[in-house]
């Protein structure tokens, strides 16, 4: 039968359709040529062009090489197919209703077949290009110097080779399996296969051919089992609850799949000579494609599950022991937890000492401000114009000021564009203009001005200093010879800047002066990519889609364009390998304002070791305020290999090799040229002076460390030693973990103070305290300590010490007045310091105002000792409190009972032992009367809303409640409390309004 041509499409059809796929393609390959070049510029500003040069080349690679290898198998047996057609079809119904399809086929096979392989290659390459990770390591990654404890391997195979072997296969199987569609498909339009008829169903041609593909796939099946062999020790076993092989995996489901393999390798066989060799039919190789799927459920699964359910389940404990010392032993070298030294701390002693009062290793440092909550008081202090901000959370670090040693909470006056008004945010004075912030700001934190704000020691603008709430400003301290803030935390991806304009003409705002006037400023940094050539700015026109980088005259031959300015999206861009962590900081180093990154080389196949999702790990309360949260990756290995710095004036982006012994930094670094990273011996000795134990790491350790503390596998099995991270101890019910906190301090056994990362951990179900976890660097290494307390401690925890001191019932009177009104109390850090063999709390107490601009000041602390209920005091700044806690322990030294709080009744009116106020008389009665009085003009004060008004009244009410303690003291010395401090002089919130200007 003569075929009949297709119908043809009329000419201008056809240039419209070309002109359509013309554009798409235009449009489409311009913006990746876009994208490629401007990604180019800016690696070429930052000096790691080769890693956008790796990357990309690495990426093409795979695409082109899996791409036309999937496009060939698809061809080659879709041509194949077509090859093997019977030349004589016989007469049917099918046979007529298939013709149609030939003709249509026919004429132009060749183009059908380029373009099924051209599409599914498509696919196949684009899949394949995002593997470039795994590739790199599979041709860089050596060995970790362990070996698996099943089958003797080193973990080097697990991590750089297994992952890439079990995606080719994967690769393998989709070939097979679409090939064998096509092919069936071809076969069956031009008659090899048929479902009606007389005489065979299939042709040899179309037997041999399909019967191969399925043979294949058998092949690829018997390879698969011999990797899932392997593969077991990287999955979770449900009898130990532990990743990696246990007793029914290593002594049934392994010998099941050696035998899968071998099988799969003998039906491979089978199909090809029974379907044409032996019977030319499909009978007995389908009976052999059966016996293995029979196999694969009996041998692979039921017998498995007899050993798991009959042997295994009835004696778990001894049967999983040496898997689950396995599991433990992995996780912990796996993590870094191998070093970690834990040591007992009885806390026997619950009477505060005598040494309190003149310790200078642990009280004398006793961090006082809370980073999250002063970040609001920075700013109302700080400012200076309203589009600078510091962030939600602030960062803690160390100096030395004066020759002392100590850490400070620091901040970065940045610009915030988002608080530009309309009229400074347009185009020009978004990017040209408000360019940069300006200065580091801190404070020890362990000091408060009187009036409960920080002690600025750095970051007053210059000749804008001045007395700021009560504070003296101080020379500054952390001198940075170049403060200027141009790449930072609140940089969007939008926030480019364009500088460097012509002569001498200064136009970004720079920081007011003392007069009232400001002050302009002129980049002469190295940072930006340059764009004074026309093409240039045509170039970033088209990526940002501005006409203005053509129009504007403020883009000249000088112009420079600063963009991706967040450092850790600098950090991420320029090693996209690394995990970084979620807490990036600033640190004055010689001179210069440097952000720190830290840098995670990560896994996921390390045999045997806890598989843990960092997203989830490294969540807590000040996650995302402040904190960047992780990525959802799925983790079995870390290590912190990496110190990444960001010059927050050029943008200069630096990678220091921190664990140089680490084999994934070494693949990485190999596989970038050698010379990627800088060695550790670079590190400069007043940058590394700023590492600090890394936050998110230091949670996935934490974490791991509440079960894997435990390294005998009956009592892990048990599970009855497993600890946990309680909530936040003012919101136990949010469900929030409480965040790790940074401290300078000394704990048993160290041998001085040092810069370290705590925790504490219950028992798992209970709230009293089980251990303190702590990170530090110890000679520049990290160190991983344990203070573990007895089993049955009566030692409270952070949430029961929060609740026993704050429900106290003279404190709480106290924290009442403190909230009542127009003001809100808010808790800072609870601090769980080991001192003299017992527990010391410290729990600043902040008071804001409810009215606007408003900020949190320091007004009380709480303090805790022993086991957080005998002895509670509030006091108005932390010498007071310890002075009565020592007092306290004096007095139950002396067999007197420790007093209920110590802090005066609010009421005046003391009550009597049977419950009845008695009749107050003499100076007794005077002083619960100014007391009353006080109390009213409090309130009367705060309703009106004058601050100096509420001042004088705070101060009122402190003098009369001290009159009263006198007055009861002398009246009735034997029961009279030990007074613990009075309210502060000072109004709990923004007593005046903020000194700096909104700009």
């Amino acid at each position: 039968m003569r075929s009949s041509p297709l119908p043809r499409m009329s000419r201008r059809g056809r240039v419209t359709i070309g002109v359509l796929i013309g554009v798409f393609v235009f449009f489409t390959l311009l913006g990746w040529g876009v994208n490629a070049w401007t990604d180019w510029l800016w690696f070429d500003e930052v000096h790691y062009t080769q890693v956008f040069t790796g990357v990309l080349a690495t990426r093409l690679l795979l695409f082109l090489l899996v791409g036309l290898g999937m496009a060939a198998v698809i061809a080659v047996n879709l041509w194949l197919a077509h090859r093997l057609r019977p030349t004589m079809r016989p007469h049917s119904v099918e046979q007529a209703t298939l013709e149609r399809y030939r003709m249509l086929l026919s004429p132009r096979l060749g183009t059908w077949i380029a373009l099924v392989a051209a599409v599914i290659g498509l696919f196949a390459g684009l899949s394949a290009q995002s593997r470039w990770s795994q590739w790199l390591l599979f041709r860089n990654g050596g060995n970790f110097g362990v070996k698996d404890p099943e089958f003797g391997v080193d973990v080097g195979f697990y991590v750089f080779q297994l992952p890439f072997w079990r995606y080719l296969l994967g690769v393998g199987f989709t070939a097979v399996v679409l090939a064998l569609l096509g092919a069936l498909a071809v076969h069956y339009i031009f008659g090899g296969v048929r479902l009606q008829g007389v005489g065979d169903r299939m042709t040899n041609g179309a037997r041999a051919h399909l019967s191969t593909l399925v043979a294949v796939f058998v092949l690829l099946k018997a390879v698969a089992y011999v990797l899932d062999r392997r593969a077991m020790l990287l999955e979770y076993n449900e009898g130990a609850k532990l990743y990696g092989a246990g007793y029914a995996d290593v002594n049934a489901l392994l010998p099941a799949k050696e035998i899968l393999a071998y099988i799969s390798i003998v039906v491979a066989i089978a199909i090809i000579a029974f379907s044409n060799v032996v019977m030319r039919n499909l009978v007995w190789p389908g009976i052999a494609l059966a016996l293995l799927g029979v196999s694969a459920v009996a041998i692979g699964g039921i017998y498995p599950w007899a050993v798991q359910t009959f042997e295994v389940k009835p004696s778990a404990r001894d049967k999983e022991a040496p898997y689950i010392s396995r599991s433990i032993e992995a996780t912990r070298a796996a993590y870094g937890l191998g070093a970690t030294k834990s040591t007992g701390y009885a806390a026997s002693n619950l009477t505060p000492p005598a040494s309190l009062a003149t310790d200078t290793s642990v009280v004398s440092n006793v961090r006082l401000l809370d980073p999250q909550l002063v970040s609001e008081t920075y700013t109302q202090l700080q400012q200076v114009r309203g589009f600078y901000d510091f962030g939600p959370k602030l960062d803690i670090d160390r100096y030395t000021v004066s020759g002392k040693t100590s850490d400070y909470v620091v901040g970065v006056r940045e610009i915030n564009y988002g608080e530009l008004t309309t009229q400074q945010n347009n185009w020009i004075n978004r990017h040209t203009v408000y360019t940069h912030g300006y200065g580091l700001v801190a404070a020890p934190a362990n000091q408060i001005c009187g009036n409960g704000t920080p002690f600025f020691v750095s970051g007053f603008l210059g000749d804008s200093a001045k007395e700021v709430q009560g504070c003296a400003a101080q020379t500054e301290q952390i001198p940075a010879q170049q403060p200027r803030i141009y790449y930072g935390e609140r940089m969007e991806a939008d926030d480019y800047a364009i500088v460097g304009q012509t002569g001498d003409r200064n136009v970004e705002f720079d920081r007011p002066t003392s007069s009232g006037g400001e002050q302009y400023y002129n980049y002469t940094g190295d940072g930006g990519v340059k764009i004074g050539s026309f093409t240039r700015r045509l170039l970033y026109a088209i990526k940002e889609q501005e006409s203005n980088f053509l129009l504007s005259e403020a883009v000249n031959d000088n112009s420079k364009l600063l963009y991706v300015r967040n450092p850790r999206d600098r950090v991420e861009k320029v090693a996209p390998f690394l995990t970084l962590d979620g807490d990036p900081y600033p640190a004055v180093v010689n001179g210069r304002i440097q952000w720190i990154v830290d840098g995670y080389t990560t896994a996921a196949t390390y045999p045997y070791a806890e598989r843990v999702n960092l997203q989830a790990e490294t969540t807590d309360e000040l996650t995302g305020r402040g904190t960047f949260q992780l990525a959802r990756e799925n983790v079995n290995y870390i290590r912190n290999s990496v110190k990444a710095t960001v010059d927050a004036y050029d943008g200069t982006v630096r990678l220091y090799q921190f664990d140089d012994t680490d084999p994934v930094l070494k693949a990485w670094n190999k596989a970038f040229g050698g010379d990627l990273m800088l060695p550790k011996s670079a590190i400069p000795a007043e940058l590394a002076e700023h590492f600090r134990y890394p936050a998110d790491m230091f949670k996935v350790q934490r974490n791991l460390l509440t079960k894997f503390h435990v390294t005998d596998p009956g009592d892990f099995y048990s599970g009855q030693d497993f600890w946990q991270v309680p909530n936040v101890p003012d919101a136990p019910d949010s469900g929030q973990k409480q965040p790790p906190y940074y401290l300078f301090t000394q704990f048993p056994r160290q041998e001085g103070p040092r810069f370290q990362l705590t925790s504490a951990v219950t028992p798992n179900r209970r709230e009293n305290l089980a251990a303190l976890i702590s990170g530090s660097y110890v000679d520049g290494q990290p160190k991983l300590e344990v203070l573990e307390l007895p089993d049955q401690t009566r030692i409270s925890g952070p949430v029961q010490v929060h609740q026993q001191m704050t429900n106290n019932g003279d404190i709480r009177q106290q924290l009442n007045l403190l909230s009542s009104g127009q003001s809100q109390v808010q808790y800072g850090n609870l601090l769980s310091l080991p001192f003299a063999d017992g527990m010391l709390y410290v729990e600043p107490v902040y008071v804001k105002s409810n009215t606007q601009n408003a900020f949190p000041q320091l007004q009380r602390v709480l303090l805790s000792y022993g086991d957080g209920g005998s002895y509670v005091v509030l006091a108005t700044n932390l010498s007071d409190g310890i002075k009565q806690l020592v007092e306290q322990g004096k007095r139950a030294g002396q067999g007197a009972p420790p007093p209920a709080g110590g802090t005066p009744p609010s009421t005046g009116t003391p009550p009597s032992p049977g419950g009845t106020p008695p009749a107050l008389t003499g100076a007794l009665a005077d002083a619960a009367a100014k007391v009353q009085s006080a109390i009213a003009e409090v309130k009367a004060a705060q309703a009106s809303g004058d601050f100096e008004r509420y001042g004088r009244a705070l101060k009122t009410l402190d003098e009369a409640m001290t009159t009263f303690q006198e007055a009861q003291a002398a009246a009735n010395p034997s029961t009279a409390p030990t007074p613990s401090g009075s309210p502060s002089a000072s109004p709990p919130a923004s007593a005046s309004p903020s000194p700096s200007p909104n700009g």
